[in-house]
């Protein structure tokens, strides 16, 4: 009997039709100026790590304590990942298993409180998250969710408000961080409120983490004993997550994802985050975290120069959120329009927007994926350029201006190859 020889064909030879939309969108990706301040570029080593037989194996459970055999290496893989973090980030409790950051958030709230408790956040228009306690989603409807915005005049939060918001409902939970929220975070005001009323203070730093781990963002620990994060945005790893805790909540924590939320983690998703982890540990991370808030600040300079209104007035972090209303456009045609001019941001809403979530008055860009290509002020002084002949464009409708931006963008990308990209 013979024995036949298994070949495995390349992604090309068994579906064409995937293996050239994954071109196409590599593609996009080196040619476009990617400004959406959630997306990053990772590193080869990060890619390599997501795309392995790790995903072959199912791993239910925690190192040491699975509920499948085989989990000699798995178990060594997650327990770096763990210990890199706490080391990176100063923690006593790492669980680095959420899929992605709302069940992260998720699991918090299943840990702490019960349907119908009174949860804190920041509203969603202005500048929270949906997972902060938004109206249709899951901790709208089964929690009892207060939120708190920003004052009119300033687009800052007014911390003696949220005092007094937390002082009369009396939170469980007070949540600070948000997902448009260009200034820096009172991490120890925040502290202070949640003592004062009993609750617990969940810092969401998913935007900001890569900021932290690299010095340019003060740090939420020792102020919050939670504290979620996804491990892509500024961190500059994989699509997942984290909750990062004292050792006082760990085990509450850890029975909240497994058996609360989740079964099995994803374990190429854990290598990849050790690896990243271990990246954002050296000189080099911290060199790029400082140059994401330098390439901001002076993205933000030049739009202001240009007659833009930004929301705060400006930055301290990698984004910027800019209200259209005196450009007399709205965000998502004109969004629509900077794509096709190779500027890929996203349409958003600005605190106090009369116009709807679906098509609002406001624009949210980042600088992380720019810098992780290596531009830098020049780069964003053309960028700055480039949107506000895009807005003009968008206004006239002039496909050509549009055409012509796009070539423009082009040229400038070619000489900044993308991590992970090369080759």
């Amino acid at each position: 009997m013979s024995v036949m020889t298994r070949v495995d064909p390349a992604l090309a030879d068994v579906d064409p039709e995937i293996a050239a939309l994954i071109g196409a969108e590599q593609e996009r990706q080196s040619a476009k100026i990617r400004l959406i301040p959630s997306e990053n570029y990772v590193s080869k080593a990060v890619l390599e790590a997501t795309g392995t037989v790790l995903t072959n194996k199912y791993s239910e459970g925690y190192p040491g304590r699975r509920y499948y055999e085989g989990q000699q290496v798995i178990d060594q893989v997650e327990t770096i990942a763990i210990e890199r973090a706490k080391s990176l980030f100063g923690v006593e409790h790492v669980n680095v298993q959420p899929y992605s950051g709302s069940p992260a958030n998720l699991a918090v709230y299943f840990a702490f409180v019960q349907p119908g408790d009174t949860i804190m956040g920041m509203a969603l228009p202005m500048g929270g998250h949906l997972t902060h306690g938004a109206p249709p989603t899951l901790s709208g409807k089964w929690l009892h969710p207060v939120q708190y915005g920003v004052r009119k005049d300033t687009g800052r939060v007014d911390m003696d408000q949220v005092a007094d918001l937390a002082r009369r409902e009396r939170p469980k939970i007070i949540v600070c961080g948000g997902t448009a929220i260009p200034r820096t975070i009172d991490f120890p005001a925040f502290a202070q409120i949640a003592s004062d009323v009993g609750a617990l203070l969940l810092a969401d730093i998913a935007h900001i983490a890569g900021l932290v781990a690299g010095g340019v963002h003060p740090s939420p620990v020792g102020h919050a004993p939670v504290i979620t994060t996804t491990t892509h945005k500024t961190l500059r790893g994989p699509r997942g997550a984290m909750i990062l805790c004292t050792e006082e909540h760990g085990k509450k924590i850890d029975s909240a994802i497994l058996p609360g939320l989740q079964g099995g983690p994803h374990n190429h998703t854990t290598a990849a985050i050790a690896v990243a982890l271990k990246e954002a540990a050296t000189p080099e991370f911290r060199s790029y975290a400082a140059d994401v808030v330098a390439n901001a600040k002076v993205l933000a300079d030049e739009l202001l120069a240009r007659g833009f209104d930004l929301v705060s007035g400006g930055t301290d972090n990698h984004l910027i959120l800019i209200d259209l209303t005196n450009k007399d456009v709205r965000g998502k045609p004109t969004a629509k329009a900077l794509d096709r001019a190779g500027l890929e941001l996203n349409f958003n809403a600005v605190p106090f927007d009369p116009r709807p979530p679906a098509n609002p008055s406001g624009l949210r860009i980042g600088t992380p994926s720019v810098t992780s290509r290596g531009m830098g002020p020049d780069e964003m002084k053309h960028i700055a350029r480039w949107m506000d002949e895009g807005v003009e464009a968008a206004k006239a409708s002039d496909e050509d201006a549009i055409e012509r931006i796009f070539a423009e963008v082009k040229e400038l990308t070619a000489s900044f190859p993308a991590p992970g990209l090369r080759g």
